[in-house]
């Protein structure tokens, strides 16, 4: 054998076993994870019922909420985009659901077919809009979010002449739908949402998606530099919309839950919101300009949001200050992501 041979063969066996220090620091988790267990262990300690059972569970419930958003905004920016419709997007797909069963007074899961389609066919306006116009996302979602804040306000009073849908809880298909969407599981004595369980399966399918498929290699690929990603032979253009489809798929489980577990839902809801979804997944190590990031970290992002602001609660401190401790934790995770990263670069 060559020394040549011999050099790749060295560098190849390097690649291939990679110190568990350089795994660990590569990961774009471990930020997120760190500061986590300090949340966790700041408000064990200031907040005598935070480590309670039905507390925890108030916590995870709190985070499933943002989680289920936030993996599928998570896996957008990794992609290079944003979405400020996302918020608004959520309490749509509600109000379709409910004002179409009401007014067809079809079955309630006829009404909840067509609003995944409805969330769909948004996720894929967004997506198409971008790659035709090659505005930037914020640009298109801005527009989005705009036109969407009017037409729930607007189609709702129109057709139910208030600012909120009417009652379909004694409508066919209604329970069924709330067992889907909005039951509580008891564990232990321990009531625990549905919707830590839709949480838990879209991280589980999006970390699969990114981890061990072809898509998720496009998707980190187009986040990084779409132009040499298509140069390559990525199809860039289809995979920005389904990354789009996929927050449209979150918004519509979302919202889903919302208008089952409260029965009537207001249109002005959601406003804001996109930015929760985003700072989730940027807590969990989500890089702004794309192409890195994970699903888990979006989870762990959003379990610091349930924690922070339920463990706000339990401490019984002025909840007035949510949005300061929300304010420093994104700065925070922000800078120990860019040290973490510098860390792994270091020892490569």
């Amino acid at each position: 054998m060559s020394a040549a041979q011999v050099k790749e063969a060295d560098t190849d066996e390097r690649i291939l076993h990679a110190s568990p220090l350089r795994k660990l620091l590569g990961r774009p988790e471990l930020g997120s994870v760190v500061g986590a267990i300090a949340v966790f262990v700041f408000f064990a300690f200031f907040a005598d019922s935070f480590l309670r059972a039905t507390s925890l569970s108030t916590v995870l419930y709190a985070a499933s909420t943002i989680g289920i958003m936030a993996v599928p905004v998570a896996l957008l920016m990794i992609g290079g985009e944003f979405d400020l419709s996302a918020g608004v997007m959520v309490t749509s797909s509600a109000l379709v659901s409910s004002m179409f069963s009401y007014q067809m007074t079809a079955n309630v899961w006829v009404g909840v077919g067509v609003s995944l389609l409805v969330t769909l066919a948004i996720g894929a306006f967004n997506g198409f809009m971008l790659t035709r116009t090659k505005l930037p996302s914020f640009i298109i979602t801005l527009g989005t979010f705009l036109m969407l804040t009017g037409m729930n306000l607007g189609f709702t009073k129109l057709i139910d002449g208030t600012v909120s849908t009417k009652t379909i809880a004694d409508m066919e298909g209604f329970d069924s739908a709330r067992e889907v969407f909005a039951s509580t599981i008891t564990v232990g004595g321990v009531g625990f949402k549905v919707t830590i369980l839709w949480w838990l399966a879209l991280v589980a399918v999006a970390s699969w998606v990114l981890l061990r498929t072809r898509a998720g290699n496009w998707i980190f690929a187009v986040g990084g530099n779409k132009d040499a990603a298509r140069a390559v032979g990525v199809p860039v253009t289809k995979t920005k919309i389904g990354l789009y489809m996929g927050v449209g798929l979150g918004a519509w489980i979302a919202g889903q839950h919302l208008l089952f577990s409260y029965d009537v839902v207001q249109s002005g809801e959601g406003v804001g919101n996109e930015l929760i979804y985003i700072i989730a997944a940027v807590i969990g190590g989500c890089l702004i300009t794309g192409g890195y990031g994970s699903a888990v970290g979006s989870a762990v992002g959003a379990l610091i949001f349930g924690m922070t602001s339920k463990g706000i609660v339990f401490a019984e401190w002025n909840p007035d200050w949510f949005k300061f401790f929300l304010g420093a934790m994104l700065l925070l995770a922000t800078l120990l992501n860019a040290w973490v990263r510098k860390r792994a670069e270091a020892t490569k």
